[in-house]
């Protein structure tokens, strides 16, 4: 997976916006930021999951799937590393990044 795959993944899913958060660019919706990427490195993105998302992804796949360090990974914010991680698990975690944000009434109309 490839930064650029990341983002066209997270732009294609409803009403995301792309914006910047401290210096690196993020993936909002209803304002509510899901996912960003560059950090901790260019070739890393970052997504907010659920605790128990973290765990499976981070115990599934700890090559391609880090906490976050500190307390934002305390609360669900996880790193990805892209060129290790497969598409098909980084596609699966900006889907369940963004249900956590979404609003119900729009998270419902991703099947």
């Amino acid at each position: 997976m490839t930064a650029r795959e990341f983002r066209r993944f997270a732009l294609s899913l409803p009403d995301v916006s792309e914006a910047a958060h401290l210096g690196h660019p993020d993936f909002r919706v209803a304002g509510r930021i899901f996912a960003t990427l560059g950090y901790p490195r260019p070739s890393w993105g970052t997504v907010k999951l659920t605790l128990h998302q973290q765990a499976l992804l981070v115990g599934t796949q700890p090559a391609a799937f880090r906490p976050v360090p500190g307390a934002w990974g305390r609360a669900g914010y996880t790193n990805v590393r892209l060129r290790v991680a497969d598409a098909d698990a980084v596609r699966g975690a900006l889907v369940m990044a963004w249900r956590n944000r979404a609003p119900p009434r729009l998270a419902d109309r991703l099947t």
